[in-house]
Formats: C-alpha cells, sequence, structure tokens
C-alpha cells in the first residue's frame, strides 16, 4: 500500500472524507535542503493533503499530516476550510519550481515540495477542486497557465489534465528510468489526477 492509500484508510476514511491529492513537503529556507532520509534530515515527514467531505453540502478541507520517525502512524496536526485558504502562490509562472506558498486567514505556510511536477499536480487537483467547491474565491497567483487555463466541463478538464501528465511523463523518461522516491510516488499521482478530473464533473453533474 503506498503512502496515498495509507493516509487516506488511517485518516480520511474514518472522518467520511475522501483523499483528493497529497503533498510531501518541508518548510522553505535559504539553502534549499535536499530530501534526505528521515532520520537524516529530521524527526518527521510532512505531508499537505487536500480532501472532500462525503456530506452535504460537501466541504473542501485542507489539511497537515506529519509521520513521525520510527512510526507507521501518521497524524493530523492542522487542517483549513477552503474558506479560509485565501491565496496559493506557485512563485514561478515560467518553469517547473517545487516552491509554493499557503495563505490562510491566520497564517502564511511557505513550501518546497519533494518535487516539481508533485507540486504542479499537487495545484492542478487543488484549483480545480476550488472551482468545483468553492467557486474559484481562492485566489492562485505566480502558477502556470497550464495549471489553472479555465476549464469549461468534463473534456475540457480532462484534456488539461491529460496535457499536464503527458509532458510529466516525458519530461521524467528522459531521464532515463532513474526515478528518486519522489518521482516514482509522482507517477502514482499522474493517474490520480486524470480521475480526479472524472470525479469532479460527476459531482457537479449530480441533481441538487
Amino acid at each position: 500500500m503506498n503512502i496515498e492509500s495509507e493516509i487516506n484508510k488511517e485518516l480520511f476514511v474514518p472522518q467520511n472524507e475522501r483523499l483528493l491529492v497529497v503533498l510531501e513537503v518541508q518548510r522553505r529556507q535559504k539553502k534549499r535542503r535536499s530530501f534526505l532520509p528521515t532520520s537524516s534530515r529530521e524527526d518527521y515527514t510532512t505531508f499537505i493533503c487536500v480532501s472532500v467531505t462525503n456530506t452535504t453540502p460537501q466541504q473542501l478541507l485542507i489539511t497537515k499530516v506529519k509521520q513521525f520517525a520510527g512510526s507507521p502512524l501518521f497524524t493530523r496536526r492542522s487542517q483549513w476550510t477552503v474558506k479560509q485558504l485565501k491565496q496559493v502562490n506557485g512563485i514561478n509562472p515560467n518553469k517547473d519550481t517545487p516552491e509554493l506558498d499557503l495563505v490562510f486567514d491566520n497564517t502564511v505556510d511557505q513550501w518546497v515540495a519533494s518535487s516539481s511536477p508533485e507540486k504542479c499536480i499537487f495545484i492542478q487537483v487543488l484549483y480545480r477542486a476550488c472551482q468545483t467547491h468553492w467557486e474559484s474565491k481562492t485566489e492562485f497567483i505566480n502558477c502556470q497557465s497550464k495549471l489553472t487555463r479555465g476549464q469549461t466541463g468534463s473534456r475540457g478538464a480532462q484534456r488539461t489534465v491529460g496535457n499536464v501528465v503527458q509532458r510529466m511523463t516525458v519530461a521524467l523518461g528522459e531521464r532515463g528510468g532513474r526515478l528518486t522516491r519522489a518521482e516514482d510516488r509522482t507517477v502514482r499521482l499522474m493517474h490520480k489526477a486524470q480521475q480526479i478530473a472524472d470525479t469532479a464533473h460527476k459531482v457537479t453533474s449530480c441533481p441538487r
């Protein structure tokens, strides 16, 4: 079972929530630290999760999850509703970078993701989810247009996600199959991102 499935089963399913996307992150510092094994870096690993409740009306939630060294368990540390998420800052609109900022009502979290492709998928899924559940009231700035361009209907969403996935697949393939742990997880997220677009369309198409 991969990390996303473990987190979903342990933390979100019991709360009647559905996990949409997970991003492994660490605090951004002046000098970016490499993603070393946990024991070499710090005593925990941090994940930012986006989920939606299965109740009506549905709520979109952003949750900070930690896994402490030596423990198989995951712990919820903080949780916000999408209404509290004021801004998503992609830092650089011109190229793939792992940095991003999440601005909430009462705090600003500055992160660096485990990889640029994973950050791109995270923003793609979060943007689409905000459009579906919050009518795009959250501001997305300094994000590449391929991640936040207007999407009309299911086919438009699928094409947008598909194009991003295709570009990431080519980029990773050019490395000759030498995938890092983070990139290996990204490959799995690519297929999940396509499923998210399909699911979001089904939700918005249901009679209210």
